[in-house]
């Protein structure tokens, strides 16, 4: 999952994305109104924390930019001001959470990983394909109820098909949304992991549509 964090203090910005890159988020920064406008408009991000008090243009201006342009993307409003009618107009502007500073990291990351599951239609933090059971809080995986041990990136992957499911990714997507902006990658990487992971998860859990992409296999009497 890629998160555009828009925060103009840089200490603030940085231990959140590094926290959020620690809980299995793929993040990128922004500090400013305009850049933010720009980037939620013309790139593919799975949500956005959106600080209100930004220079150039002001975090509820952007939000109200954004949905004006038909974006449906989540949004996660911050603010150090606090003040209720601020929350009231940024909820009504369209904004899917609000969380005043200081915060905690760990609420902070609680409220992104529910917004993405009501984006996605899920009502648990538990994901299932078949036998696989991915546990997004844990950041835990089972299959047939047995323990199976990831890196950060293959959680990441797992974790994008699973809220993606029954729809088929493009590699280019899957890369954009596991890596990041670490465009250094080679254009095999993705398989390479995709095959790492049959070997752990089962060889039936991910699926190729040949030119076009993966998907999870998913077994409806399997799924809760």
């Amino acid at each position: 999952m890629k998160v555009l964090i828009v925060e103009d203090e840089i200490e603030i910005a940085q231990d959140t994305a590094a926290s959020l890159e620690e809980a299995g988020f793929a993040t990128q920064l922004c500090d400013n109104g305009d850049d933010a406008w720009f980037l939620g408009s013309t790139e593919n991000f799975d949500a956005i924390i959106l600080d209100l008090g930004l220079p150039k243009l002001d975090g509820l201006s952007v939000l109200k930019k954004l949905r004006a342009e038909g974006s449906r993307i989540p949004i996660i409003l911050l603010t150090a001001r606090g003040s209720w009618t601020e929350r009231v107009d940024g909820i009504n502007a369209g904004a899917d959470d609000y969380l005043p500073k200081p915060f905690q990291m760990a609420e902070l990351i609680a409220r992104l990983r529910g917004v993405l599951r009501r984006a996605h239609g899920v009502s648990s933090p538990h994901l299932t394909a078949g036998p696989l059971r991915l546990d997004t809080a844990q950041m835990a995986a089972t299959v047939d109820g047995r323990e199976v041990r990831q890196t950060p990136l293959e959680f990441r992957l797992v974790s994008y098909l699973l809220h993606k499911k029954g729809h088929i990714v493009s590699r280019e997507e899957l890369k954009d949304h596991v890596y990041g902006n670490e465009d250094t990658r080679e254009d095999n990487a993705v398989e390479a992991m995709v095959m790492r992971l049959r070997r752990k998860l089962g060889a039936d859990v991910i699926e190729t549509r040949r030119g076009h992409g993966y998907g999870m296999k998913a077994d409806p009497k399997a799924d809760s």
